[in-house]
């Protein structure tokens, strides 16, 4: 079954454009879910609004957003106000820039959404933007209106297809300043340094998704089944973790587990012609020297 687009538009160049839509590439909704319930009677409960003062349900007609300005003091904006601030869309993505992927720090990256041609009319046009992309090897900046929002897009070539990844406001990003502000300024160097280098080396890989597990989401699905084959619920083995006193020394080790975890190489077979010959040689030798110390 084909997946249902979330957002249909224009992907926009120069005088370039294509029809397009924006597919969801990462989804939490395989997760698994639960319902709350009333331990009593095993039912489902529903959520209500409650007037914090007359503790009385709120219908949802009369349910309004506001803006705090003192506490317990709101301005009211109705459901009209806040639609009139959705940017208008004309349902375009238009490309402002083109640059190296490296040039954004990943830090702004929020989302990524596939992108695929909608129409067969635009199959050219978007083969055209994305090997243009390739070729050049960089990718573009582009904005629209998403969700509400006028957001700003990097679009890079995907296969057949293009990603769009969300970008985050800059006003979203913390300072990496306020972050880091108490981190010393240390130098290592030294065995010290050459040792982490070492344990990196011999550490080195590549990325494949399918090694690394959600090992929570595994701990629920097997907790539900026991509940449901009436088995007793496994209990989580608590890790040890050794407390580092001499970092040095905890290099050391690492260092050492890691070469003993490596092969050592294999030497290469001797052809018994040639050892034969060597052992002859060896105890004609030996033979000769036993002569002259008894000459």
């Amino acid at each position: 079954m084909s997946p249902r687009a979330q957002w249909k538009g224009y992907l926009k160049f120069g005088e370039v454009s294509c029809a397009v839509a924006l597919y969801t590439a990462v989804s939490t909704s395989e997760r698994i879910s639960f319902h709350t319930l009333n331990r009593e009677t095993g039912n489902r409960v529903r959520r209500e609004f409650i007037d914090s003062q007359t503790e009385k349900p709120v219908p949802r007609d009369d349910q309004v957003k506001g803006y705090e300005l003192n506490k317990d003091d709101y301005i009211v904006l109705e459901p009209e106000e806040v639609a009139a601030a959705v940017p208008e869309s004309d349902k375009v993505l238009r490309v402002k820039a083109f640059l190296a992927c490296s040039d954004i720090d990943d830090v702004y990256f929020d989302r990524p959404y596939y992108l695929a041609p909608s129409a067969s009319a635009s199959e050219e046009a978007f083969a055209l933007i994305r090997e243009g992309m390739r070729r050049k090897k960089v990718a573009a900046i582009a904005r629209a209106v998403l969700f509400r929002r006028l957001r700003t897009l990097m679009i890079r070539p995907h296969g057949k297809g293009l990603i769009a990844t969300t970008l985050n406001f800059d006003y979203e990003v913390r300072s990496a300043r306020d972050a880091f502000e108490d981190v010393p300024d240390m130098k290592i160097k030294g065995e010290m340094l050459d040792l982490a280098k070492h344990i990196i080396a011999t550490k080195e890989g590549s990325f494949d998704a399918g090694e690394f597990d959600d090992r929570y989401e595994a701990a629920l699905k097997e907790l539900v089944k026991a509940k449901i084959e009436g088995r007793a619920i496994p209990q989580r083995k608590h890790a040890k973790v050794a407390k580092v006193t001499d970092l040095m020394e905890a290099l050391r080790q690492s260092a050492g587990a890691e070469g003993r975890g490596k092969a050592s190489p294999k030497r290469a077979p001797q052809k018994s012609g040639s050892t034969s010959r060597k052992t002859e040689k060896s105890r004609s030798a030996s033979t000769s020297r036993s002569q002259r110390k008894a000459g």
